[in-house]
């Protein structure tokens, strides 16, 4: 990474269904540090992602990559960033390795047999992948998504609940993933039920309430 990333989040705000959800969030993250959005179910988290990713309009406010808005570089912002949500958007009827090749060649990335397995023995797959999707278990397909987290060159990643269906040693695998990302000058947007630490870095709180 060459460059200093920087996301702001500036006087934003989201209805939902004719209810304000949050209004007017200030937030700057700078390169080498993690953003934990929380607060109560139904405040808005998941939405203040999907903006996040350009997934939901952002009706008032301005969110800004490098100080320019996302809007004005759709194409380039999206490079830089990775998104994970709720759902491990596999293909159930490829192999695991066809889904990591599948994911990379759409960020652009030739993705070389022999790092994909590599990977996958990082997260507990060795052996697995010419294994169809739709034959592992909940844990393990959680396991494949979250895998594609450290073949991607993105610099922001934007990560709903990821700890999900995660073992305990599940969870250790992805903080020390999410701590490697920081080293190296990324950034990490995420919510989780699980407050689990990252490394040394210190989370940056973003409580949402409503107003």
């Amino acid at each position: 990474m060459t460059t200093s990333p920087t996301l702001t989040l500036s006087k934003l705000s989201c209805t939902k269904g004719g209810r304000q959800l949050f209004k007017d969030l200030d937030c700057t993250l700078q390169a080498g540090c993690w953003l934990y959005v929380a607060g109560a179910n139904g405040v808005g988290k998941t939405s203040l992602l999907r903006m996040l990713c350009g997934l939901a309009q952002v009706e008032s406010g301005e969110i800004l990559w490098n100080n320019t808005p996302i809007a004005a570089q759709h194409d380039s912002y999206r490079q830089d960033l990775c998104y994970l949500g709720h759902l491990n958007a596999l293909q159930e009827s490829m192999s695991v390795q066809e889904n990591l090749m599948f994911t990379s060649a759409l960020g652009g990335v030739a993705l070389a047999e022999q790092k994909a397995k590599s990977v996958l023995e990082r997260f507990g797959l060795r052996g697995r992948s010419q294994q169809l999707v739709r034959h592992l278990s909940q844990g393990q397909k959680r396991r494949v998504a979250l895998s594609r987290l450290a073949l991607s060159p993105a610099r922001l990643w934007v990560l709903d609940e990821p700890y999900v269906a995660m073992d305990e040693a599940g969870i250790q695998m992805l903080s020390d993933l999410i701590a490697s990302h920081l080293d190296k000058g990324g950034l990490a947007v995420l919510t989780s039920h699980q407050r689990v630490p990252v490394g040394a870095h210190p989370a940056q709180l973003l409580e949402l309430k409503a107003p």
